[in-house]
């Protein structure tokens, strides 16, 4: 994999609720400069990033039921559709943690399901949090994620204290989505050498706010 190839992989992310907007303003000439596929930023920059950005080919990207998933799912469908509306072309949804929690699959299914119809379109990514759970119980919600019309299942939102994407995840999820979705590995990913693991292992996307790092990084090799 050469550099242009890695950084047409990466969501170069800013998710930290304390970003000022000059912080998205680099976030966006970074991911120009470097060619990332899409910038992943908070619900109230998604109008700020895609007006950066309009005329280029990199996307935007945005959170929904972030980082809990603790929210009804009228409430991610209207963030969702709102994004949508303002220049989001995917959605990155945290999963209802706490249905996967109880095993009740239906809900999980029923929650991707409504803010797949409520985004029109537009990719959805569902979050997974994998390392909050034992392989077993992350294959079903997976497996749920996908039946409700995920197009990606998603190791991490990165900010559960559990941790973020391992390998055995995204192997995992790459063997449940059986080519019926993708999988998109984020949190964690520090350095090059995790970055083309996770790749190899079956991902198609990574989340990180490393991405210049890691494209400089194997420009140079």
């Amino acid at each position: 994999m050469d550099a242009p190839a890695l950084a047409a992989c990466i969501d170069h992310t800013l998710l930290d609720p304390l970003a000022p907007a000059t912080g998205v303003d680099q976030l966006c000439l970074e991911a120009v400069e470097w060619q990332f596929g899409h910038v992943c930023v908070s619900p109230t920059r998604v109008r700020l990033a895609a007006a950066l950005l309009e005329g280029t080919t990199v996307g935007v990207c945005s959170v929904v039921g972030f980082p809990s998933g603790a929210h009804l799912t009228a409430t991610k469908s209207a963030e969702a559709a709102r994004a949508v509306e303002e220049g989001a072309t995917e959605i990155d949804m945290v999963v209802a943690l706490g249905a996967v929690a109880d095993g009740d699959w239906a809900a999980v299914e029923a929650d991707v399901a409504g803010v797949v119809a409520a985004c029109g379109g537009a990719a959805v990514k569902v979050i997974l949090e994998t390392s909050a759970f034992e392989p077993a119980v992350a294959r079903v919600a997976a497996e749920a994620a996908v039946a409700g019309g995920a197009a990606w299942v998603k190791t991490s939102t990165g900010y559960h204290p559990s941790g973020g994407a391992t390998l055995d995840a995204v192997r995992l999820l790459h063997e449940v989505a059986a080519g019926r979705a993708l999988v998109k590995a984020s949190g964690g990913i520090r350095n090059l050498q995790d970055a083309l693991a996770l790749l190899d292992a079956g991902a198609s996307r990574l989340g990180t706010s490393r991405g210049v790092a890691l494209v400089r990084e194997l420009g140079a090799s």
